[in-house]
């Protein structure tokens, strides 16, 4: 799984209390756009980001997000975690925000 410039790679972490994503430009060795629930703006809104609802937050603020840098259609890597709970909110948001994968 590699991303490139066109269709650059997602790339999600999560713990208990937040959640993390990247796009990465594989073929440059770049990281094209970073958003963590540390971010101010996500913090104010929910004190601990491990649920269900941060998740659906965090995947239609990092949609908006990528598309305010022209990206449209990604390669979204799961980094190994289940496709299920919030890992699978966070894709139904990104979906709903636009990203195409």
């Amino acid at each position: 799984m590699a991303g490139t410039a066109e269709k650059p790679r997602l790339v999600v972490r999560r713990s208990l209390k937040n959640f993390s994503a990247q796009l990465v430009n594989d073929s440059q060795k770049k990281v094209i756009l970073s958003l963590s629930t540390f971010d101010k703006e996500l913090k104010a809104k929910f004190p601990s980001a491990g649920n269900l609802k941060t998740a659906q937050v965090f995947g239609e603020t990092f949609a908006q997000r990528s598309k305010e840098n022209g990206i449209s259609k990604i390669v979204f890597d799961r980094a190994g975690y289940l496709y299920h709970g919030r890992i699978k909110v966070f894709a139904d948001a990104l979906r709903k925000g636009g990203l195409e994968f």
